[in-house]
């Protein structure tokens, strides 16, 4: 099993970390999608639920909305995941949650090519309510700027087992 410093840390050495321009229509998409949130929470899930995150950084992170947390010096936005990571680490393992992959994605095979990702990470939970509890969790809220200052983009899709039919 990956651990979260180590891993992270030589994924976000690694990457690149440069802005990728995806076109003037694209949106970076950073925050959850509350009526998405409110579906997967009505249509429930028994078991384990592994969260799949694409995540693109910026090339400089951006504190503009939490001013107050900003680093000392200028970093870039795959160091300021990294701290993310290791802020959040602890609260993941709490909730019952385990980092189960990480990697740097290479070229798209079937998709959008201009559609690129620095990391990908599949991190498993108990549960959907395991999830949910830990992102609503004051702990939580209070780490989720350096993931805010990070990204330029990213998806995050709960999947769970089974097949469809």
């Amino acid at each position: 099993m990956p651990t979260w410093t180590a891993t992270c840390a030589a994924c976000c050495a690694s990457s690149k970390a440069e802005p990728r321009t995806i076109g003037e229509a694209m949106t970076g998409y950073i925050e959850a999608d509350t009526d998405a949130a409110a579906a997967i929470m009505e249509r429930g899930s028994e078991g384990p639920v592994v969260l799949l995150n694409l995540l693109r950084f910026r090339e400089m992170a951006d504190y503009s909305h939490a001013p107050q947390h900003a680093p000392d010096q200028p970093i870039s936005g795959a160091q300021a995941y990294q701290a993310y990571m290791q802020a959040t680490r602890p609260m993941i393992e709490r909730a019952g949650a385990k980092l189960s992959f990480i990697g740097q994605p290479m070229e798209t095979l079937i998709g959008p090519q201009d559609e690129k990702w620095d990391l990908m990470l599949l991190v498993e939970y108990p549960s959907i309510e395991a999830f949910f509890t830990h992102t609503q969790s004051a702990d939580t809220r209070d780490t989720i700027h350096h993931r805010q200052a990070a990204l330029a983009d990213s998806r995050l899709i709960p999947v769970v087992p089974g097949r469809p039919g």
